[in-house]
């Protein structure tokens, strides 16, 4: 059964870091899998965050580039982000996300599997 879960949420005042994991298993070939980083706040729609391909190439959104590293540990099967100098704009539920072989950049709709997300929170 494949399987993705994140953890490393939490709340976090303003310029703050923090590192989100997501562990895939049941998954054969992890290193063909592309895979993402997605956001949802409240009342606005998933947005992509970054996302990294089977070569090593990442992509941000423009709103974390310079503040946020994606970085995939094939051997271990999992994905990190590392957040930094975070925003009160960046409060929102995380999720991980994979699609195996396919380029996907920071499509959604591209993306067929999905953890069920960590909460971040950025508040003073």
């Amino acid at each position: 059964q494949v399987q993705l879960v994140e953890s490393g949420g939490g709340s976090v005042q303003p310029g703050g870091s923090l590192t989100l994991s997501c562990v895939a298993s049941g998954f054969t070939g992890y290193s063909d899998y592309v895979m993402g980083w997605f956001r949802q706040a409240p009342g606005k729609e998933r947005e992509g965050v970054a996302a990294i391909e089977r070569d090593g190439s990442t992509t941000y959104a423009d709103s974390v580039r310079g503040r946020f590293t994606i970085s995939k540990d094939n051997a271990k099967s999992t994905l990190l982000l590392q957040m930094n100098n975070l925003e009160p704009e960046d409060t929102a539920i995380y999720y991980c996300a994979a699609r195996r072989g396919v380029p996907c950049s920071l499509v959604a709709g591209r993306f067929n599997y999905w953890g069920q997300g960590t909460q971040v929170t950025v508040s003073s």
